[in-house]
């Protein structure tokens, strides 16, 4: 990406410090049949069941394995960014052979192991390091968070929607920017005046929980912005979102949520009170990476991945029960908004973009 703060989708901590067996010991190389190839995961302080950001990476690990079965896959949850250089140097010493650091917010402590271990194979989702042993996954979900930008103006009765974040930092940021322009572009090509209450482009300010994880702190959020009008609400802050998406489904219709990441009908249980989702392909990503490393391939560091709509690593979400709610004409829309911006006829831009 472009600095080492970067975003983590909290949610709930889990109290097991690691799951699966220990791993055989094993190279640093993608092994021989006698050995098998270990691709070890730390989790950021969201946990493994956030419901979004670490679920959808060990999701990718379970589809490794499930494509290789030579592949071994465990994780240790970090319960602290005092965690995170304990746990990676964790999985160093038991020789793994492949180490996902979940989340940007890891940067500082994946480049310093990385730097002390140049022979160790690392990757991260939502950064990009300058170490060459370090693959980087990125995403920009700017250009999806359009479509649903486009989406909710087209959608919103109150003429008034709403986005919050987790905490001011890139990769929260850009999800915030791209929804704000979408908005503009619908008002732009409708003749409408759809206000986005809590993020300003321009000024890069706006609300946030400063935390994805406490729930009350989402609900807090969002409930302001309703107050104000907002009756479809983008929470970008991780677990701390499923406070908005709990008290959407219990107004009845008041207002509906924007999720982000995974599919919320998939990873929450407030899917009827979920329009859409603005999809980072986490599990694709990783998978790919793990497998490609167990075949023996070199992961190329200095290209990485960075997931697009022309690519399918960002997305918009099924509308699922909002499928016949939402208009023929606006779905057709939302589409040619996706086929623009993958064709380069429509540029999203974001300070927070990762660098092509």
């Amino acid at each position: 990406m472009r600095i080492a703060s970067a975003f983590v989708a909290g949610g709930l901590v889990l109290g097991a410090a690691a799951c699966g067996e220990a791993p055989e010991e094993s190279s640093n190389t993608a092994g021989s049949d006698a050995k098998k190839y270990s691709a070890c995961m730390v989790t950021d302080v969201g946990g493994i069941d956030d419901k979004s950001f670490n679920t959808s990476a060990w999701k990718g690990l379970e589809e490794a394995k499930k494509a290789n079965d030579n592949i071994d896959i465990k994780y240790v949850a970090s319960k602290a960014q005092a965690d995170y250089e304990v746990n990676l140097t964790q999985f160093v010493n038991q020789k793994c052979d492949f180490i996902l650091a979940v989340g940007g917010l890891m940067g500082d402590a994946t480049s310093k192991i990385a730097k002390a271990n140049p022979n160790q194979q690392f990757a991260i989702v939502d950064s990009k390091l300058p170490e060459p042993n370090v693959y980087p996954m990125q995403f920009d979900t700017a250009q999806a968070a359009f479509q649903a930008g486009y989406l909710a103006a087209g959608m919103s009765k109150t003429g008034k929607v709403g986005t919050y974040g987790g905490l001011p930092i890139p990769p929260v940021t850009i999800f915030m920017d791209g929804f704000a322009d979408g908005v503009a572009h619908y008002n732009k090509t409708k003749g409408k005046n759809v206000q986005v209450l809590g993020w300003d482009k321009a000024t890069q300010k706006g609300s946030f929980t400063n935390s994805f994880e406490k729930q009350d702190e989402g609900k807090k959020v969002s409930d302001t912005l309703v107050a104000q009008g907002a009756d479809i609400i983008m929470p970008v802050a991780g677990g701390a979102g499923l406070g908005t998406t709990a008290a959407a489904q219990a107004s009845g219709g008041k207002y509906s949520v924007i999720w982000v990441d995974a599919d919320g009908c998939e990873s929450t249980p407030n899917c009827p009170a979920l329009l859409t989702t603005v999809v980072k392909n986490i599990t694709d990503a990783v998978k790919e990476a793990v497998t490609k490393a167990a075949s023996g391939e070199k992961l190329q560091a200095s290209a990485g991945f960075v997931g697009t709509l022309a690519n399918n690593g960002v997305s918009i979400a099924p509308y699922h029960e909002f499928d016949s709610k939402v208009p023929a004409d606006l779905k057709t829309e939302v589409e040619k908004v996706k086929a623009d911006i993958a064709a380069g006829t429509i540029t999203v831009t974001s300070k927070a973009q990762p660098a092509k």
